[in-house]
């Protein structure tokens, strides 16, 4: 069996003791019918709180940040109650879980809106590809309207009431979604950013918006308590890697660590086929930052493990292991083998219905039984 001292070693954040360094990554699952979360979620997040930190699926402050079918918000009561089922199950079983706040921006389609919600996004620029409906299937993605300099304070505003609701919640934190392609990574971003405001033109008009997001997330529930994540070089969203890129996430980093954001997620899409983060970039925001740091992206219990050992991350996050492998944790601790997930119920029913591919995956002792 391998030594997985530091992976399996209890942690500290924010003044939460972690029962290990294994971070549960976001995971988009499309099980919130009518965009609110339910009691199979909870099934769902407390199978998996073996975990040190879960980070929840991609949760919109905002009925215009609703882009994908069937994903959760956080900006009524009604999503509060639902929430608080979630976080109820983690914390009796002894888990840690913070909320990641996505705006899908212009990753969206306006059959997946509720009524009343638009596509908004910093500039009016579409992004390539098609998105699924649940009314018509794929359909290509629109061009969304640009906000105006009023309705992007509004969206900074709705990721602060969002943070407190996500306290009212039951939730240890809140991550701030800066990665993936979505409204803040479009800010961020030359290509899906050609405004000629105060958030648009410069690198540090264009990570106004992120700051911003930021700090009014931390003054609800915590600086210590506000993560954010980061995917450098990506080029998920239709957003391809440019020149910048590096001093951008670095410049980031900074007011991340300026404002004392309790950690910085860096993704790695590498093992699924995207860029991998350059050495030189992980190391600009590591340094830029200070602070704790998550590493996801490909990781192997023994790949985490030497990450951790050598500095190069804090915590070390699991993404789709974690799908199939409810008790991650434990199997690791085992050495026992992982079981291979169904990608054809990552983000849908199977013929059983949503709970196939969700919450019907056997822990160890169950699947030997």
């Amino acid at each position: 069996m391998s030594d997985l001292t530091h992976l399996l070693a209890p942690a500290r954040w924010a003044g939460l003791d972690l029962q290990n360094h294994v971070v549960m990554a976001p995971m988009t699952r499309c099980r919130a019918l009518g965009n609110v979360p339910n009691a199979m979620m909870a099934e769902y997040y407390e199978q998996r709180a073996g975990a040190g930190l879960i980070v929840t699926e991609g949760t919109s402050p905002s009925p215009n940040g609703l882009g994908y079918a069937r994903i959760p918000g956080l900006f009524t009561d009604e999503h509060v109650a639902g929430w608080r089922l979630v976080t109820d199950a983690v914390h009796a079983r002894g888990g840690k879980i913070v909320v990641q706040l996505m705006h899908t921006g212009r990753m969206a389609h306006p059959l997946n809106l509720p009524p009343g919600a638009e596509m908004l996004a910093p500039s009016a620029i579409a992004a390539a590809g098609d998105m699924w409906t649940d009314q018509q299937q794929m359909q290509p993605q629109p061009t969304p309207r640009a906000m105006t300099t009023a309705e992007v304070e509004v969206a900074v505003a709705e990721h602060g009431t969002a943070a407190r609701l996500a306290k009212e919640a039951g939730f240890d934190g809140v991550e701030v979604h800066g990665a993936n392609g979505y409204l803040v990574e479009q800010f961020m971003h030359p290509s899906s950013n050609q405004r000629t405001d105060r958030y648009g033109g410069s690198l540090e008009n264009r990570a106004r918006f992120v700051v911003e997001v930021c700090r009014a997330v931390a003054a609800e529930i915590g600086a210590e308590r506000t993560g954010l994540r980061l995917s450098p070089h990506s080029g998920a969203g239709d957003l391809a890697a440019y020149d910048g890129a590096e001093q951008t996430h670095a410049h980031v980093a900074r007011e991340a660590a300026a404002l004392g954001l309790g950690y910085v997620h860096i993704v790695d899409h590498s093992a699924m086929g995207g860029a991998a983060v350059p050495g030189a970039t992980l190391a600009a925001v590591r340094s830029g930052f200070g602070g704790t740091l998550i590493l996801t992206g490909g990781f192997t219990a023994e790949t985490a493990e030497a990450a951790l050992a050598s500095g190069a991350a804090d915590l070390a996050g699991f993404g789709r292991p974690f799908i199939s492998n409810p008790d991650l944790v434990e199997r690791f601790a085992a050495g026992a083998p992982l079981a291979e997930a169904d990608q054809a119920t990552f983000y849908a029913p199977g013929p059983g219905g949503f709970e196939d591919g969700f919450t019907d995956y056997p822990a160890l002792a169950e699947a030997s039984i």
